[in-house]
C-alpha cells in the first residue's frame, strides 16, 4: 500500500519542479523530501523522480502516480472539508421519527428550534409507533425515535439507548354532562363499569399501562373502542360512547364537548423517552437531544397544576375539570 504522505511529496516535487522547491511549500528539509521520495520508489518499485540541473523531473511511472495521487488527494481533502462541516453541524442529516401525540406538542417545537439554530443539516421526520420505529432505529434506517413504551428498556440486548425527557401523567376523558363529572374526588374504579375506549395492545403502549392500572385498581375493563388515534377516541368520548384514560400531551388540545378529570390516587404515568443507537452520538443527534430536552423542560414547566379536585382552568374550556 503506497502512503499518502510519501504521495503528497512526490506530488509536491511535480508541481514545483525541484526537491528545494517541494521542501519549501511543504515546510520539509530538503534531505527530508529526498528522503521520502526514495522511501516511495522502494514502495513502488520503481524510478520515480531524475535530478537534472534545473530541478527533477517526473518519470512515466512517476507521471502515473503523480496523475493518481493528485486524484487521491484531491478526494482526501473533500473528505476532511464535509467532516468539518458535519462536526460543526454545517451540513450532515438527521433522521428522527415520533409517536403521534409528541409529533402533534413537543416534536414540532423542537424542529423549529432545530431549524433555526442548525440550518445546514438536512432533518427529515415520520411519524410512527414504538412498535415500528424502534426496530427501524435499530436497524440504521433513523438516528433517533421518539418512543413511550418502556419495555424495550427492559432489553439490554437490542443496542438501543434510551433518554427519558420526562413522565407524562395520564387523566380520564368523560363526555360533558357525565353523572361522574362533577365528582368531587374520582378513583379509577369508580369507573368499573363504565365503557371504555384506548389503543390497540399490540401497538399501543398505553393500553398496557391502562389494564395494569385497572388490575391494581381491581377491576377487568369493558372494552367498547379499540384505536390508537387519540382524535379518534376523544371523538367517541364526545359522543357518549364511552370513556378514556389519555396522557398530558393530548389534553392541551382537548375539545370543549369532553371533561378532563384527574384520579386520586393518580394511575401510572407514561415516560416519554428518546431512543438512539447505543455508542457513539453524531454532533447532530447531540444537537437534537440537547433541543428536545429544552423544549421538554419548557412543555414541563407549563404544566398547569392539578389535582383530584381541581379544575383544569389554565387549558381553556369551561368543561375540563
Amino acid at each position: 500500500m503506497l502512503d499518502v504522505k510519501r504521495l503528497q511529496v512526490l506530488c509536491a516535487v511535480a508541481r514545483h519542479g525541484s526537491f528545494s522547491a517541494a521542501a519549501g511549500a511543504l515546510g520539509y528539509t530538503q534531505p527530508a523530501i529526498s528522503r521520502q521520495i526514495a522511501t516511495l520508489e522502494a514502495e513502488a518499485g520503481a524510478q520515480l523522480v531524475r535530478r537534472v540541473p534545473q530541478g527533477a523531473v517526473l518519470t512515466d511511472a512517476g507521471r502515473l502516480l503523480v496523475s493518481h495521487g493528485n486524484a487521491v488527494l484531491g478526494r482526501l481533502s473533500e473528505a476532511e472539508a464535509e467532516l468539518r462541516a458535519m462536526l460543526g453541524l454545517e451540513g450532515g442529516s438527521l433522521r428522527l421519527s415520533s409517536f403521534a401525540s409528541a409529533a402533534s406538542t413537543i416534536v414540532p417545537q423542537a424542529i423549529v428550534l432545530f431549524r433555526a439554530r442548525h440550518p445546514a443539516v438536512d432533518l427529515s421526520v415520520t411519524m410512527s409507533d414504538p412498535v415500528d420505529s424502534l426496530p427501524r432505529l435499530r436497524a440504521g434506517e433513523l438516528d433517533m425515535a421518539m418512543s413511550h413504551d418502556p419495555l424495550w428498556m427492559e432489553d439490554d440486548g437490542i443496542g438501543l439507548e434510551f433518554v427519558h425527557l420526562f413522565d407524562d401523567p395520564m387523566y380520564v376523558a368523560l363526555p360533558a354532562g357525565h353523572a361522574l363529572s362533577d365528582v368531587p374526588r374520582l378513583r379509577l374504579q369508580d369507573f368499573a363499569s363504565e365503557p371504555w375506549m384506548l389503543g390497540t395492545t399490540a401497538a399501543c403502549p398505553d393500553s398496557r399501562l391502562f389494564h395494569r392500572a385497572c388490575r391494581e385498581a381491581g377491576f377487568e375493563p369493558r372494552i367498547a373502542l379499540q384505536n390508537d388515534d387519540y382524535s379518534a377516541v376523544l371523538g367517541f368520548v364526545a359522543a357518549g360512547f364511552g370513556v378514556a384514560l389519555i396522557p398530558e400531551l393530548v389534553t392541551r388540545m382537548i375539545r370543549d364537548d369532553i371533561v378532563i378529570r384527574a384520579l386520586d390516587p393518580a394511575p401510572p404515568s407514561r415516560p416519554i423517552l428518546v431512543a438512539l443507537n447505543a455508542g457513539y452520538r453524531p454532533p447532530a443527534v447531540a444537537a437534537m437531544l440537547a433541543v428536545l430536552d429544552e423544549v421538554a423542560g419548557q412543555w414541563v414547566s407549563a404544566r398547569p397544576p392539578l389535582a383530584a379536585e381541581v379544575a383544569l382552568g389554565a387549558l381553556g374550556s369551561g368543561a375540563l375539570r
